[in-house]
């Protein structure tokens, strides 16, 4: 072979190697890196929806006058704390105190007069005893004279006794028959008087005690001009001013609003796409703003049945409804643990998150949320917006749920059949066992791998270990 043949084929064989090298190096280059995890058993892993909302009392009262006056005190601010009987507003007690003064008069002119009338009654009393007493002396003397006139007639009968001192001996008898019959009336007379005096009695007292009633009504109106917590509570609100003319009845001034921090709510706001996963009784854990990242216990106690749009100011039936706005649901949640320093610093309004568990599972295979793929068959179509909830529903089911795993540097497609979702989670119920290498990511080539695709593992830079 001549030299120039020798250097071509060299250079033939140069570029061949070359090629295959070249074509090795691409071909590893073009395999996709993903990132792998290890499926694994967790005790326990719960289903959450996440609702942002606002501390709420279980109720507001509103303090209003009961009586008209100058308002000349307020003893509270916004925003305090306050005890059951803890003073609030003083109104200007100077008109009330007069007529209660005046009341207290009367009432006691009432009582000097019931004092006299039963004064009366003794009086009457005593006259009733002694004619009652002469009564008796009379009715003695009568039965003496008819003792004598009938010994005088045996004796004149007889012939003993003159015919004169048979008539002084009647004369005595009709004369004692005179006085008591007069004393017989005297009695009565005497007895109609203790009644009446018995009857003006009664109606003195009765009298004092309307006096007393009217005094009773008159001091509690006067007492009212200071008002007092009803109950414990935070105040909400104070819409009158010091100076402001209070006034009762039908459009009585209000005085302030008393939040009722008995029993503690939270109102949320949760998406219609995951109020169907909320039922009263579920527990919830919340954080309050103020609190930080402090936790508290509380459970779901109402969820309303009215939508709500994000536009709306307040939930119920509408003639005009908005269906491109998203609507949400009121749930209200009840602290059920409240540490005493939380409790008294909890004010209405307070902006809180609500983490509701809506479902817990416990000794499951979970892998990662962003694991879970879903494939189409080719001839089965993407579900448009314009879809109905049908159609959209009957594309789910043709569709394969699943993950890809790792084997041998090939990833497999494997169904799963799935549970629960939690935060970051997804319960797998068949398909998977514990410790298989499952493909995470990146989503972009997750997306397009197709079962029988070589992968590799992708290495961990530096800055992402640190």
């Amino acid at each position: 072979m001549s030299f120039t043949k020798k250097v071509v084929a060299a250079i033939v064989g140069i570029i061949v190697i070359g090629a295959i090298i070249f074509g090795v190096v691409r071909g590893r280059k073009d395999i996709p890196a993903v990132t792998v995890i290890k499926t694994e058993r967790r005790a326990e892993l719960r289903a959450t929806v996440t609702a942002s909302g606002e501390v709420r009392p279980i109720q507001f009262q509103n303090i209003t006058s009961e009586v008209q006056g100058r308002i000349e005190e307020i003893y509270v601010k916004e925003g305090d704390a306050v005890k059951k009987g803890t003073p609030l507003v003083k109104l200007d007690p100077t008109a009330l105190n007069s007529s209660t003064d005046a009341q207290a008069a009367g009432l006691q002119a009432a009582l000097s007069d019931v004092q006299a009338s039963r004064t009366q009654i003794i009086a009457a009393q005593n006259q009733l005893a002694s004619a009652q007493q002469a009564l008796a002396t009379a009715q003695y003397e009568l039965k003496t004279a008819e003792r004598e006139l009938k010994r005088t007639t045996e004796l004149v009968e007889a012939g003993v006794e003159s015919k004169a001192n048979f008539d002084s001996a009647k004369d005595r008898l009709d004369l004692a028959k005179i006085r008591a019959s007069q004393q017989e009336i005297a009695v009565r007379d005497a007895k109609r008087a203790v009644e009446t005096a018995e009857i003006a009695a009664n109606t003195s007292a009765k009298r004092a005690d309307q006096q007393a009633a009217v005094l009773r009504g008159q001091k509690t109106q006067r007492d009212k001009t200071l008002s007092v917590a009803p109950i414990n509570g935070v105040i909400a609100e104070i819409p009158s001013k010091v100076g402001t003319f209070a006034v009762a009845g039908l459009s009585t001034t209000p005085l302030l609003t008393i939040a009722d921090m008995s029993s503690i709510n939270i109102e949320v706001k949760v998406d219609e796409t995951s109020i169907d996963r909320v039922a009263e009784g579920q527990s919830a854990r919340i954080k309050v703003d103020a609190f930080g990242e402090r936790e508290l216990a509380g459970k779901v106690i109402q969820k309303t049945p009215l939508a709500l749009g994000k536009s709306q100011t307040s939930g119920g039936l509408s003639t005009n409804i908005n269906i491109q706005e998203a609507k949400e649901f009121k749930v209200v949640i009840q602290l059920t643990e409240i540490p005493d320093d939380v409790r008294d610093g909890l004010r209405p309004g307070m902006s809180a998150t609500a983490e509701i568990t809506t479902n817990t599972v416990a000794n499951v295979i979970t892998v990662q949320l962003q694991s879970i793929v879903t494939k189409r068959d080719e001839a089965t179509p993407t579900p448009d917006e314009s879809a109905t909830s049908e159609t959209k529903e009957l594309l789910k089911e043709k569709a394969q749920e699943g993950v890809f795993v790792l084997e041998d540097g090939v990833a497999r497609f494997v169904d799963v059949k799935t549970g629960i979702r939690g935060v970051s989670d997804q319960e797998i119920i068949e398909g998977l066992a514990e410790g298989q290498q499952v493909i995470t990511g990146p989503s972009k080539v997750l997306n397009s791998l197709k079962d029988g695709d070589r992968v590799k593992i992708q290495e961990k830079k530096e800055s992402d270990s640190k």
